[in-house]
């Protein structure tokens, strides 16, 4: 079975209300939701790392452009729509939604990170980015950037009046965000520096569960 990933946000394939099974390659059996293209990204390269094909398992990785589309995609493509098998990561800050949504569209009443996680859906602390920066580490982040030719531009961040009195992680982070489609490429170049034993618990539990 080979099953293609998807690669474009739900804004641009439609409209969230025309998401269903149709829209997905035939053969898919798991969604992953996500919510954008650099987490996508980073989920498909640690799948790579682990020898994965999740393609050839049925799993797409779908960025949900947005995490307030959580809702919509578990009505449409769980067990009161397409029925597919659902996981998904969210940001810190999107945790409590998450746990209500998840309520609403009948998946149980999680109330820990724990009861979220039986479910197959994870926190990552505060996002995907700043969990790999954490696991890789600031000076071998920098060694990413500096390998990329990114170096100067990065040094010129972390001089603007803005960013004084923080931390270099925070710095980082900032980083990433800004620049154009600078966030989805740093995303799977900060896996792929990674050993295995170093990947964010949020994604190793959530290639586990699929």
């Amino acid at each position: 079975m080979q099953v293609a990933s998807i690669t474009t946000p739900a804004a641009k394939m439609g409209g969230v209300d025309d998401i269903g099974r149709d829209s997905l390659p035939a053969g898919a059996r798991a969604v992953v939701l996500v919510e954008g293209l650099s987490d996508q990204a980073a989920v498909e390269a640690v799948a790579r790392q682990r020898g994965r094909d999740l393609a050839a398992e049925g799993v797409v990785v779908f960025p949900m452009g947005g995490a307030t589309n959580i809702g919509r995609f578990l009505e449409l493509l769980g067990p009161r729509g397409a029925g597919l098998t659902l996981t998904g990561l969210c940001d810190a800050g999107e945790e409590a939604y998450f746990r209500r949504t998840l309520e609403r569209a009948g998946f149980g009443s999680p109330t820990t990170r724990a009861e979220m996680a039986d479910l197959g859906f994870y926190v990552c602390d505060a996002d995907l980015e700043d969990e790999l920066i954490r696991s890789l580490g600031a000076t071998d982040v920098e060694r990413v950037i500096d390998a990329q030719g990114d170096l100067n531009a990065f040094r010129l961040l972390q001089q603007q009046p803005a960013q004084r009195g923080r931390s270099v992680e925070q710095h980082l982070r900032r980083f990433m965000g800004s620049g154009s489609g600078r966030k989805i490429r740093y995303a799977s170049l900060l896996v792929d520096a990674l050993d295995q034993a170093r990947v964010p618990t949020p994604l190793t539990l959530l290639l586990e569960h699929i």
